[in-house]
């Protein structure tokens, strides 16, 4: 199966849509260190109902990180099972590849969600990348990678990104408080770390479409320069 990404931080991989790095409960979770946040959930939902309905798969894949807090939430189980009730029916499917933040999330199969650390699907494994596993090609979370980029003024703003390859995919994450990590200054996941990802290209879902940038190297080497003539 090849991977296409789309421009609503989905990748498509034959009759499964695959997204990562939900987080939900992090208003919550920020809420608790005294920054609080709009409640997001229902763009969030709202956001995937819309991906589903459009490209139509047979089953819905969520690449780690469903939820945010390591330690359970008094309104969690409301949150998570409001979640699966609203996507659940839309597909035959839903899948949770279990991330490093989806402690407690095993009760999840009581309401017909398989949840597992890793899965193979049409020559790819999917795992969220929070730590090495053997296998040839992969498709990830974790890193939430982004690029920085300057607009039409000259402001620096940075973007969500797919990094793709024949070997790996590295999803954006689909939460709209997960920044990123501007993955042309540094590489933090201890998988990527493990990767030559300089050939990788990346891409940016923006406005509706999926813009290739090039390879990863090759871009960073470009900004370098263009940063360097602006300074």
């Amino acid at each position: 199966m090849k991977p296409v990404p789309l421009p609503e931080r989905a990748l498509k991989l034959g009759r499964n849509l695959v997204v990562a790095d939900l987080h939900l409960g992090y208003e919550v979770a920020m809420a608790r260190e005294g920054f609080y946040l709009p409640r997001v959930f229902h763009e969030v939902v709202g956001r995937l109902k819309g991906v589903i309905e459009g490209e139509k798969p047979k089953r819905l894949i969520i690449d780690g990180d469903l939820k945010h807090s390591f330690v359970p939430e008094w309104r969690e189980r409301e949150e998570l099972k409001a979640f699966v009730d609203e996507v659940s029916p839309l597909v035959d499917e839903l899948v949770l590849v279990r991330g490093n933040h989806d402690v407690g999330t095993l009760w999840l199969r009581e309401l017909g969600v398989e949840v597992v650390d890793e899965l193979e699907l049409g020559g790819w494994k999917l795992v969220h990348g929070h730590k090495l596993v053997e296998g040839e090609r992969f498709i990830i979370g974790h890193e939430h990678p982004a690029v920085r980029l300057r607009d039409e003024v000259g402001a620096l703003v940075k973007v969500s990104a797919f990094l793709m390859s024949d070997e790996l995919v590295v999803l954006p994450a689909f939460s709209p408080w997960a920044y990123g990590n501007d993955v042309l200054r540094e590489i933090v996941s201890p998988f990527l770390r493990a990767y030559d990802v300089s050939r990788a290209r990346v891409l940016v879902p923006l406005e509706g479409e999926v813009l290739d940038f090039g390879e990863l190297e090759r871009l960073s080497r470009v900004l370098r320069k263009l940063n360097s003539a602006n300074l």
